[in-house]
């Protein structure tokens, strides 16, 4: 093994046991200040209503139920926050899905301001997680997301969700467009990851991204 392939398999193994420790929700916060002090990092996962954030969510974290998926997309309308290690290491921060059409006009401008005053102001964000459903590659509403990241200074990385469900050669294209398509991004991190919550891949990597985001590793 190479140096680089050492470091990086060091890294997953650290992540692993990591998430293996305390996990836990804290808070559901409609507005900024209900969020808890900016005492530590936090790594928020945004994405379009139904990408599969609550599965992702679990599998990263190795728990079942911790984030729930919701029947109806589009009805997580707060930020809701987990917290990692104890004392607390870190935080991640699920935010609103959007894009989901059938939303009030009122509750989509509502869900916006959240997350464009998360985003804008909240110090100790380490990192976004911007989840593209693979099946349907990059939306208008994505590069929004992204150009508001670009403007907000925030460093971000695109994850594609839900790997299992098209052919693999077909993931391997989506995942060249994908790449090439966050690479106009200042913002955007390089590494492109794919993954599959129900097959797990993708998930070590995932976790290790996340880690190294979160401690400056």
């Amino acid at each position: 093994m190479t140096d680089e392939e050492i470091i990086k398999a060091d890294l997953i193994e650290a992540a692993r046991k990591r998430f293996a420790g305390p996990v836990s929700f804290l808070l559901s916060a409609p507005e900024l200040k209900f969020l808890p002090a900016p005492d530590v990092p936090e790594i928020a996962v945004a994405g379009r209503s139904n990408v599969g954030k609550s599965s992702l969510l679990n599998a990263i974290t190795g728990r079942n139920g911790l984030a729930r998926a919701s029947v109806t997309p589009g009805r997580t309308q707060e930020l809701n926050v987990f917290e990692v290690g104890e004392p607390t290491l870190f935080r991640i921060v699920d935010m609103p899905g959007y894009g989901f059409a059938e939303a009030p006009k009122d509750v989509v401008r509502q869900w916006k301001h959240l997350v464009q005053d998360y985003l804008r102001g909240r110090v100790v964000l380490r990192r976004v997680l911007v989840l593209i459903d693979c099946r349907h590659g990059i939306k208008p509403v994505d590069r929004e997301i992204m150009t508001l990241l670009d403007k907000a200074a925030v460093s971000f990385q695109v994850v594609l969700t839900k790997g299992d469900k098209i052919k693999p050669t077909e993931l391997a294209k989506v995942h060249e467009a994908t790449s090439a398509a966050a690479r106009i991004h200042p913002a955007a991190y390089p590494e492109v990851i794919a993954t599959s919550a129900e097959k797990g891949v993708g998930i070590p990597e995932l976790r290790a991204a996340v880690l190294a985001a979160a401690t400056g590793q």
